[in-house]
């Protein structure tokens, strides 16, 4: 028997009115927040405060110290390379068989795509310091160090020591690596360039020592990879390097950072200084244009908490009823709230933005994602499973009859993965060595072809990879067969929802444009198990194209089925 339910006064539309969103408006404090897990150890939080100006969305993410085992901090180079640009998502899809990321913007840049400041991988320097700003260090052990450093960079050839510069177009004397591209810069001054075939890597408070293999003078020379171009400016300076850096001639440079980071591995750009010994910094003095830093604005920013783990945030802007962003010294009192001991702000405005596995979690503020010179990349180098259906109803309806779940290893491992389910149960899925890349595995709801009991379900994965490493990641889902069987009928012209109910369940019905846009919302308590054709009284004001959804609650969690229909 079909059970037949016309809606009178039974029914209560959920009605969202501006008057109460506008009262909404007038409190102050967190008024919406949301957390998920990224990946193991990363949980990412969506907030929504309410200031005084309008509201503001932050995007926080939370890791692990990153000591380089499992996880790891380093800036990466918009095509590897110090000029130009590249989305974030376009610089975490290129690392995606390495590791699995979450990245924020770095440093602020010029007009050429070059940072303003330090760039330091591997404990080579790729790029100097701004003198005026503060520069952010990473350690082997993962502590964040934030100071604003010096540098001094010196070659000595055969008649004297002479100050140079590192990857920069200023200076009388230039020393330029692979990292600043495949060619010196174009000079318009008289130049000489002593090319060097093979070079160590710029590590500070190392004697740099190379033979020099050709000297050129026309600029637009090639770096050799693995090797370094010096370059000399102006006729004085340009008969000094062809008199002291001849071909087959040795000269050692000697590149100097003050406070000496030269064991850190890792350093990037930015500023200001936002949090200092737990306590939020004010008007700091640092190299910004006025005003800059008091603006509101999107912006970005990492800290450290006392346990060593790190937070990356950013701050949205764009429209005033979505967020307002916030100043500078606002978004340190924010990482203090977040328990902070220290924090350095990162890139603002259209480049502000956190992203992970190459999709952004944060909006863009100009509304289309911006290209970045570089970005500071948390990677995972452990076994990671991506989210999974929320639920999973093998009731022989074709909707969600199989449950989808997958892992990806950027390294080989011997994995064991399992489902694990109500009162004890457990599938195992597979076991053994597994090469790298991603594994997907599909589960029918049966053991040896019985059905397994409705309830919560996880996922478990653990591999163990030639490090050797052992990492575990989890998903979770519920196997709920409540709902089933929807379809979209009419009786005269309403539409009428047909479904089957396995047990009693509270209904929430949705009208909605194929687009997702909301139309009319029905509630209706303690629906029976049964055959329904369910009447919903809503008033169609125009023909279209339409969804119809149907979410049930019952004792074993939430679950939900849409069904397209149209009206002429």
């Amino acid at each position: 028997m079909v059970r037949k339910l016309v809606i009178v006064g039974l029914l209560v539309a959920l009605v969202v009115t501006t008057a109460a969103s506008a009262a909404q408006g007038q409190r102050r404090g967190v008024i919406s927040s949301a957390t998920s897990e990224l990946m193991p150890g990363v949980t990412y939080t969506r907030e929504v405060d309410m200031t005084a100006a309008g509201p503001v969305v932050l995007d926080i993410v939370t890791a692990p110290k990153p000591d380089g085992t499992v996880y790891s901090l380093a800036p990466v180079l918009s095509g590897n390379t110090l000029g130009g640009t590249a989305k974030l998502t376009g610089i975490e899809q290129t690392l995606q068989a390495h590791a699995t990321t979450v990245g924020v913007d770095g440093d602020y840049f010029n007009s050429r795509g070059e940072p303003y400041g330090i760039v330091m991988q591997g404990g080579a320097l790729e790029n100097q310091p701004s003198a005026g700003r503060t520069s952010l260090g990473i350690t082997d052990d993962g502590t964040l160090q934030a100071a604003v450093v010096s540098f001094y960079g010196t070659w000595q050839g055969s008649a004297g020591q002479r100050k140079l510069t590192l990857n920069s177009r200023r200076g009388h004397f230039a020393i330029f690596t692979p990292a600043y591209g495949h060619l010196t810069p174009p000079e318009s001054d008289t130049v000489a360039e002593a090319v060097f075939s093979s070079f160590p890597p710029a590590k500070a408070s190392k004697d740099l020592t190379g033979t020099v293999t050709q000297v050129t003078s026309a600029g637009g020379t090639a770096i050799p990879k693995g090797g370094a171009v010096l370059v000399a400016r102006g006729t004085d300076y340009v008969t000094q390097l062809e008199n002291e850096a001849g071909a087959g001639k040795q000269i050692t440079v000697h590149l100097t950072l003050s406070p000496d980071w030269s064991a850190s591995p890792s350093a990037i750009g930015g500023g200001p200084l936002l949090v200092q010994n737990g306590k939020a910094r004010f008007a700091n003095g640092e190299a910004f244009p006025p005003g800059f830093l008091q603006s509101r604005s999107a912006r970005g920013a990492i800290g450290q908490l006392a346990d060593g783990s790190i937070v990356l945030v950013t701050v949205e802007a764009g429209a005033p009823t979505y967020s307002v962003g916030l100043s500078s010294y606002a978004l340190a009192l924010e990482l203090v709230k977040l328990g902070a001991v220290t924090a350095v702000g990162l890139g603002s405005a259209a480049q502000a933005g956190i992203a992970f596995d190459g999709s952004l979690l944060t909006r863009p503020a100009t509304g289309t994602e911006k290209g970045i010179a570089d970005a500071l990349v948390l990677s995972y180098t452990g076994v990671y499973a991506p989210p999974v259906a929320p639920v999973f109803s093998p009731n022989g309806d074709g909707a969600g009859d199989t449950e989808t779940v997958s892992y990806r290893l950027v390294r080989a491992a011997t994995v064991t993965a399992t489902l694990r389910g109500p009162n004890g149960a457990t599938v195992p899925l597979e076991t053994g060595a597994k090469s790298k890349g991603v594994h997907t595995l599909l589960w029918d709801g049966k053991l040896a072809g019985v059905p397994q009991p409705e309830g919560a379900w996880t996922f478990s994965v653990s591999a163990t990879d030639d490090r050797p490493i052992t990492t575990a990641a989890e998903r979770t889902f519920t196997l709920d067969k409540t709902l089933r069987s929807l379809s979209v009928g009419r009786r005269g012209s309403n539409p009428t929802a047909r479904f089957n109910l396995t047990r009693k369940a509270d209904l929430v019905v949705r009208v909605e444009r194929r687009s997702g846009a909301a139309v009319a919302t029905f509630r209706f308590s303690h629906i029976a198990a049964g055959r329904w054709a369910l009447l919903i009284p809503w008033k169609p004001k125009k023909a279209g194209k339409y969804l119809l959804q149907v979410e049930a609650t019952s004792v074993i969690g939430t679950s939900s089925l849409v069904a397209p229909f149209s009206l002429k």
